[in-house]
């Protein structure tokens, strides 16, 4: 059995620091997500995170179009 190797204190403050930078955030967690070559603990995160990028996205949009509904059925 291959032995995994785990994630030190070291490697998770620069994960976060990278995934503090706008955009590249959202790039950085694409590749770590699908990439075959990613350590798999780094992959399950990237995926979650993905995932919940994607919920407070479509939230949002449905936040704001519902702002936008009231603002105009307010001005007719």
């Amino acid at each position: 059995m291959h032995e995994q190797k785990i994630p030190s204190v070291g490697d998770w403050m620069i994960t976060l620091l990278i995934l503090s930078i706008p955009l590249v955030n959202f790039i950085v967690l694409l590749i770590w997500a699908f990439s075959s070559g990613t350590d798999p603990i780094k992959a399950n995160f990237s995926k979650a995170a993905l995932l919940w990028l994607v919920i407070i996205m479509v939230l949002y949009f449905l936040f704001l179009g519902a702002i936008i509904g009231a603002f105009l059925g307010a001005m007719n």
